[in-house]
């Protein structure tokens, strides 16, 4: 069986340690940890600006790095298990266990608690901070974090749900705009916005619509169909805000976009055929 090159670290000259038996590689080694410390960090096919933008990994997220080279690093997140390349600069240590993450679509990281100080970045929904305190400044409150002050209200402790509507986080990413392979509110593509609803109720899947096709929940039939069911068409894949509205990111409106359900069929029949799956997370 040919494992899945996405979710498996493996090169003819390098692979995982976990692999050691299952594929063929000159070199087996251990992951070393690492965090991302940019907004968000793009990971690629190839080493190569110019390749093709398979996903992003977002703030605080951890990954295990399997080689560096020439201003880039081979690893794998350890939410999701993509396997791909990043840029080296996007990587820190591994600091302190996250705490929070932010729950608000985006949010502005200042060097301390002051919003009339320059920000020193934006940061999206999910990305995770550790809190070392709070302060309060004209009547507006911060969370103090290990990388700067954040608002108090756009932060949540991680695993203590402030939503149970994954559908709910959907919608406030409306017209967010449509990137091939991303997974922020910067940009984010059909399957990342699954990905990322879904994580912030505490629901972890795969990243990819073929992936989530094949592994989210269980299938039902069209006339069944309620609000946070899922559509997948042949590479795409639309949440259900009921049993006729859909929200989804598409390259049609080129943003993330409220549409009926019978017309995407319509629209999307002669392109790509009818949806293959009905499925209920």
């Amino acid at each position: 069986m040919t494992l899945e090159r996405r979710l498996n670290a493996f090169r003819p000259d390098l692979a995982d340690e976990r692999l050691v038996g299952q594929v063929q590689a000159a070199r087996f080694v251990a992951g070393k940890p690492a965090e991302i410390v940019v907004n968000k960090s793009a990971m690629r096919i190839q080493p190569d600006d110019a390749s093709a933008l398979d996903t992003e990994l977002l703030w605080g997220e951890e990954v295990m790095v399997f080689d560096r080279r020439d201003g880039w690093a081979w690893a794998q997140c350890k939410l999701d298990g993509y396997v791909g390349y990043i840029k080296e600069d996007a990587l820190g240590e591994l600091h302190a266990d996250k705490t929070h993450w932010v729950i608000a679509p985006r949010t502005f990281l200042y060097p301390g608690p002051d919003m009339k100080i320059p920000p020193l970045d934006t940061l999206s929904m999910g990305s995770r901070l550790t809190v070392t305190g709070e302060a309060e400044t004209r009547g507006t409150r911060y969370l103090l974090t290990d990388r700067g002050a954040v608002i108090a209200s756009h932060l949540a402790e991680i695993g203590v749900s402030q939503f149970n509507d994954y559908v709910s986080i959907a919608g406030r990413l409306i017209e967010t705009p449509y990137l091939w392979g991303g997974r922020s509110s910067f940009g984010i593509d059909c399957s990342g916005i699954v990905q990322v609803a879904l994580m912030m109720v505490g629901k972890h899947v795969l990243r990819d619509a073929d992936m989530q096709e094949a592994s989210i929940g269980t299938e039902i039939e069209r006339s069944d169909l309620q609000r946070g069911d899922l559509v997948f068409w042949k590479g795409h894949v639309a949440i259900m805000e009921d049993k006729n509205m859909m929200i989804h990111a598409n390259g049609y409106s080129m943003t993330v976009a409220r549409e009926r359900l019978a017309g995407a069929i319509n629209r999307i029949a002669p392109i790509y055929g009818q949806p293959r799956l009905y499925r209920r997370p």
